[in-house]
């Protein structure tokens, strides 16, 4: 499979009007980014019913469904003669911003922004129309000053940002030791220490936090430090699994263009196929991209931990978004969302049936 990689360079968007903090980010940064790329179209090939279709992802291991998909080709393949064009996001803010100003049509997001663009909207903004990633968030943790779980209390532990994934995760995971923190001040039996994930390494190695909940290849980078896997997040959920990355899109897109809508999912079906089958080849074709992307390649020692821990599934794992939710309201970071109509499943179920795939649940919060 061959990539079609346009050579156009990426340029920086104007800043974003922000939406309100809690529940917003995923915690890789705060930047967005226009690639302005757009894959190459076979001669002759039939457009659906629109031109293009402008989707947004991060430069980011959890997001590898999307720069595998675009990377070899597999989404354009499924589109035909209508045009894939992305863009890239270091942040859920910036990523939803885009799609309610109709700068994206579909987007591969985490479950925090995710709710919130939909709670924020009044559910009138997108959908969640299929899942990406689960796992890759781990507690690492310097080997010299915390050797079991018990010894985190007391500790300086470095998450990506207030009310996102992992700090909402490592919140609950807190409360369920009977230790308490003020959720907005970080302060209280463990100093939680909101860090830019760009920065935490830095932080790690001058001693200012002992460690840090934080997602994949960030964890695999302190390790690389020097740091301990001192807990997988994954081990706190049913059957190993909960969803760190979603796909969304707009439900104007959604309800204008179903058949490309269709493709897209049915190329990322056929992408995470080709991922769990060629996980080498994958984890390269990744690495490649976020090369280009971002002038860097992860080096082995990092890419390879990283890749390990990050399962590839169509699955949004709906209840354990729901779970999300509650653990939120729990640490008093989130007022009791309304869920209902957060999903529609029935475009991703039916490809997974003409794929022979089984359908997934939504949990009880599909739209009517």
């Amino acid at each position: 499979m061959s990539a079609a990689r346009p050579r156009t360079a990426p340029r920086t968007l104007a800043a974003l009007a922000a939406l309100p903090l809690l529940l917003t980010a995923c915690g890789y940064g705060s930047q967005s980014t226009d690639d302005d790329r757009r894959t190459e179209v076979a001669a002759g090939a039939e457009k659906l019913s629109a031109a293009e279709v402008r989707i947004g992802y991060f430069p980011n291991l959890t997001h590898a469904t999307a720069l595998v998909g675009v990377e070899e080709g597999l989404f354009q393949k499924e589109l035909g003669g209508t045009t894939v064009k992305t863009s890239t996001f270091n942040a859920g803010p910036s990523e939803i911003e885009a799609l309610n100003a109709g700068s994206i049509d579909i987007g591969w997001i985490g479950p925090s922004p995710a709710i919130n663009g939909y709670t924020k909207s009044g559910g009138r903004n997108l959908r969640i129309i299929g899942g990406s990633a689960s796992g890759g968030v781990k507690l690492v943790v310097n080997p010299e000053k915390i050797r079991s779980l018990k010894d985190v209390k007391g500790k300086r532990i470095a998450t990506p940002q207030l009310g996102n994934t992992q700090d909402v995760a490592f919140l609950n995971w807190i409360a369920d030791q009977g230790w308490t923190v003020d959720a907005q001040s970080g302060k209280g039996d463990v100093s939680v220490v909101r860090t830019d994930n760009k920065v935490t390494p830095d932080a790690y190695r001058s001693g200012s936090v002992d460690g840090a909940w934080v997602p994949e290849p960030t964890a695999s980078k302190l390790v690389a430090e020097g740091a301990k896997v001192l807990l997988d997040e994954s081990a706190l959920w049913p059957d190993d699994k909960f969803v760190i990355t979603n796909i969304i899109v707009s439900q104007t897109f959604l309800e204008e263009h179903p058949d490309v809508v269709e493709a897209v999912l049915r190329g990322s079906v056929r992408t995470n196929r080709w991922i769990n089958a060629h996980p080498e080849k994958a984890k390269e074709s990744a690495n490649a991209a976020l090369e280009e992307l971002s002038g860097k390649a992860l080096p082995a020692e990092v890419l390879d931990p990283a890749w390990q821990s990050i399962t590839f599934l169509d699955d949004p794992l709906a209840a354990t978004l729901g779970s999300q939710a509650d653990h939120a309201v729990k640490a008093g970071l989130l007022e009791k969302p309304d869920l209902k109509g957060i999903y529609d499943l029935t475009p991703l179920n039916e490809v997974l049936r003409s794929e022979g795939g089984k359908p997934v649940d939504d949990a009880g919060l599909g739209a009517e």
